[in-house]
C-alpha cells in the first residue's frame, strides 16, 4: 500500500509541474495559421539580435514579379502581402502570413533593425525559404519559393552582410 501512495503522489507531482507554453505566433495574420491556413508558418533562426522588427512579403511565383515593388504588383492585381512583427525578447521567432489560396509562391524574410520600414544593406538581415547563401546578387526566385497548402511551415535562417563576400549566415 506504500508503494502505490509513492508512484500516486508522484503521479500527481507530475502533474503539477509546470509545461513550457508554445511559441507564440507573430504577425497580424496569426489566426490564419492557428485555424488551418492557406497560410506560412516561418520560424526564423540566426538572428543578429532582437532588436526591430521581422517582416515577411509575399509575392508571385515568378522571376519577374519577385521582389517588385508593392505598388506595381498592387496595381496590377498581382500577389502581395505584408505581416511584420515586433521581435520579442526571447523565445522562439514564428511569423505567419496567409495566403490568398492554396498554391505556390515567393516569400522573403526581413529583419528591419531599426524599424524603419526600408532595408538597409549594412544594418538589416535577409532571408528565404531555401536558406542558400545570398553572397552580393540579388537573389534568384527559385530559392524563395513556396508550395502552400493548408498551414505550411518553414524555417528560414536570417544572413547579414559579411564584408565583400556578401550576405550569409552568422554561424
Amino acid at each position: 500500500m506504500k508503494l502505490f501512495a509513492t508512484i500516486a503522489a508522484g503521479g500527481l507531482m507530475a502533474l503539477a509541474l509546470p509545461t513550457a507554453a508554445p511559441a507564440a505566433i507573430l504577425g497580424a495574420d496569426a489566426a490564419a495559421c492557428q485555424n488551418g491556413g492557406p497560410a506560412i508558418l516561418a520560424n526564423i533562426t540566426g538572428l543578429k539580435d532582437r532588436k526591430g522588427i521581422v517582416r515577411l512579403e509575399l509575392y508571385p511565383d515568378n522571376a519577374e514579379d519577385f521582389l517588385q515593388d508593392d505598388y506595381i504588383l498592387e496595381q496590377a492585381g498581382k500577389t502581395f502581402r505584408r505581416v511584420d512583427a515586433k521581435i520579442p525578447s526571447s523565445g522562439t521567432v514564428s511569423l505567419c502570413i496567409k495566403v490568398p489560396k492554396a498554391g505556390r509562391y515567393t516569400l522573403m524574410f526581413l529583419h528591419d533593425r531599426d524599424s524603419n520600414g526600408k532595408f538597409g544593406a549594412f544594418s538589416d538581415g535577409a532571408g528565404f525559404p531555401g536558406n542558400t547563401k545570398l553572397g552580393r546578387r540579388k537573389p534568384p526566385a527559385n530559392i524563395a519559393m513556396i508550395n502552400v497548402s493548408g498551414v505550411t511551415r518553414t524555417h528560414i535562417r536570417a544572413q547579414y552582410l559579411r564584408g565583400l563576400s556578401g550576405f550569409g549566415p552568422l554561424n
